[in-house]
Order: structure tokens, then C-alpha cells, then sequence
């Protein structure tokens, strides 16, 4: 069994895996279904896989519900491959190749073509578990560094967990005279499918939804859950969806970065608001839980908003059907890849961040 897996893409406000194998282990038993309402890119559907509990994840974030998926998905490598193989046999020109300096620096022409060819393929058509998987593979390669050696991403150089800023980008490539290398697309998919599926973990019965959580309709069908255990987004983090821009084009959005506010997304424009809205979802999710559920959440805060995290997650709460029985502040608060640290431009202690327990009333 191996958790090589969770690293298929890297996520900029992900939680280490350790955080929920340690909940489930502790309050969990093989079988118990889990849920999390902000899945992210699933860490917490994988940890419950791996524990061979059914999980069910919900984001509104279409990457992360595209990589949630992939957790909880089975294929071989090489079918991996022979789907991507096939797609670019099969494919005629792309309907859509994106222009302009910013598409020219960062994919090689024809690199950025085979990009394409294997998106319209997969907007069409993405239910097999290869297919899946192959989506998400393309997702983390879609961006990166470039190593000395084999390239490993597909792009010029740029971040992993987010995607550059076009005029930054272009700026940052002409100084440095960088031009996109041509890369063999089928090699760095099947090193990356090798890497993360030669030893898969166990078959697990769960799914993955592209949904509001808030909407009580999200959770109407699923069964009851008797663990719950999440990371909401921290109060005043809203650019999500900007920042993986160039991820959510490959999914089917625009070939620019939009700042416009999706209705989806949770409201930051107040601390008791905001706290409303999160508590909307844990209402709904108590309705879905067993009478003997737990809620375990880890929650924190960023430096430019005026409010206490730990108030704000406790106003959430009030009325929900959830009781706050502990916290337990996160260790090393300024180590890791917290949330939080995501958003600092210079070094700064972090905010607390505490896991918190509850218990259904």
C-alpha cells in the first residue's frame, strides 16, 4: 500500500496527510463512511481509502474536485498511458489553441497542441478510472520548475502549486531570455503514472461532487457518515479559483485569469457572515451523520483580517447540531504547508491554528 498517490498534484492550501489518518485511526473503524464538505484536492478521502472507510468528498472548486476524484480512482499505469496514447492518435487539430505572449513563452507550440488536443478530449469524455487519473496527472504537470535533467512539467518555468501570472510570467522569461522546451508529453505521463500507481492503495467504495455545500440538496442521497473531518477555507482566503487559473482552463474555463466572484465560493465580507455561511454547512452535514458522529475540523486564520479564527469557527457552530468539546492547537503553527503561510509576502508568525473536536447534540 502506498500514499504515493496524494502527491498526483500539488494543492497550495492542502493539510498533511496526517492530520486525517490520525482522526480516523483514532475515532474510526473500517467501514465507517467519512465525510468533508471542503474536500480541497481530497487528502482526507484518501487517508479514509487507505483505512478502507467509503468517503464522500464535496468542493465547488472544480480542480479540486478533479483531483478529490483521482484519490479514490483505480487504473494501472499503463492504462494511464494507452489513454493518453489513444486520445492523441485519435485527435484532429485542436478547435481552440490559445494566443498571445504569455501562451508563446510558457508551452512549446508543439507541446502547447498536444495540451489541447488532450483537453477537448477529455471535457468530452472523463468517466474511466484512467481517464480520471490521466486528468489529474496532466493537472500537476501542467506546471513547474525545470530540472536539470528529464523535464518533469510541461510548462516554462513557473510555480507547482499555483499558476503564474500572465504579465509577471512574461516579464519574468524575457529578462531571463527562458524559452519553452519541446517535451515528450507521453514520458513525463507515464514516469508520473508509474510514480503514483505502481502500488496502489485499496479499492474503496466512495465519490467525489462538484458542489456547494452549503445547498442541503449536496448531501440528500449520500449515507450517513460518522466521521466528518475538514478544513474550510480560513476567513479572508478568496482567490482560490484565480490562482489556479491555468488549471481551471484545462478543465474548460477561459485561457485568462478572471477574478469575478463565484456565487459557489463562501462569502468574506464579514467575520459573523462569513461564520453563517460555514454554518450552513455543518447543518446540513449533521443531518447526513449517525447520532454518535464526530466533527473534527482544523481551522486558522490569515494576518490582514481583524478576527479571531477561534471566534469565528465558534459562531459557526452555534445551532448547527454540532457541540465544540476541544481544541488542540497545531504544532510547529510555522512549519509545513499550512494555509495560512500560503498568503505571507514576508516571514511572519502565524496565526494559531487549532484542530477542533465535536460531538453531535
Amino acid at each position: 500500500m502506498s500514499a504515493a498517490l496524494n502527491a498526483v498534484c500539488p494543492y497550495f492550501t492542502m493539510y498533511p496527510l496526517d492530520f486525517p489518518l490520525r482522526v480516523l485511526k483514532q475515532y474510526g473503524h473500517r467501514g465507517d463512511w467519512v465525510l468533508d464538505p471542503f474536500c480541497g484536492r481530497g487528502t482526507t478521502n484518501f487517508a479514509a481509502r487507505l483505512l478502507e472507510m467509503p468517503s464522500v468528498g464535496v468542493d465547488s472548486s472544480p480542480v479540486a474536485a478533479a483531483l478529490a476524484q483521482a484519490k479514490l480512482a483505480f487504473a494501472e499505469p499503463c492504462e494511464v498511458v494507452t489513454a493518453a496514447r489513444s486520445i492523441l492518435a485519435e485527435a484532429d487539430a485542436p478547435c481552440a489553441v490559445p494566443e498571445g505572449e504569455f501562451w508563446r513563452l510558457a508551452y512549446h507550440e508543439r507541446t502547447l497542441v498536444q495540451i489541447c488536443q488532450l483537453r477537448e478530449a477529455l471535457m468530452v469524455e472523463c468517466r474511466s478510472p484512467a481517464q480520471i487519473l490521466l486528468r489529474a496527472i496532466l493537472l500537476g504537470a501542467l506546471h513547474g520548475p525545470r530540472p536539470k535533467g528529464q523535464p518533469s512539467y510541461l510548462s516554462n518555468q513557473s510555480p507547482r502549486t499555483f499558476a503564474p501570472k500572465p504579465k509577471y510570467a512574461v516579464k519574468f522569461w524575457n529578462e531571463r531570455d527562458m524559452r519553452p522546451p519541446e517535451v515528450d508529453l507521453i514520458a513525463i505521463i507515464q514516469t508520473r503514472a508509474e510514480r503514483y500507481l505502481s502500488v496502489p492503495p485499496p479499492q474503496v467504495d466512495g465519490q467525489v461532487r462538484l458542489a456547494d455545500s452549503r445547498e442541503p440538496t449536496t448531501f440528500h442521497d449520500l449515507p450517513p457518515a460518522r466521521l466528518v473531518v475538514t478544513s474550510p477555507p480560513y476567513y479572508g482566503m478568496r482567490t482560490y479559483l484565480p490562482d489556479q487559473w491555468l488549471r481551471l482552463w484545462f478543465l474548460g474555463g477561459p485561457d485568462y485569469v478572471e477574478y469575478r466572484y463565484s456565487t459557489q465560493q463562501l462569502k468574506h465580507t464579514g467575520a459573523q457572515h462569513f461564520a453563517h455561511e460555514i454554518g450552513r454547512v455543518w447543518t446540513n452535514v449533521a443531518a447526513r451523520t449517525t447520532a454518535d458522529a464526530r466533527l473534527v475540523v482544523r481551522f486558522g486564520g490569515i494576518h490582514d483580517r481583524d478576527a479571531d479564527p477561534m471566534q469565528v469557527l465558534k459562531m459557526s457552530l452555534i445551532g448547527t447540531g454540532w457541540k465544540m468539546v476541544t481544541a488542540r492547537a497545531v504544532p510547529d503553527a510555522d512549519t509545513g504547508r499550512r494555509q495560512v503561510r500560503q498568503f505571507q509576502t514576508a516571514p511572519r508568525k502565524g496565526i494559531t491554528e487549532y484542530d477542533v473536536y465535536c460531538h453531535r447534540t
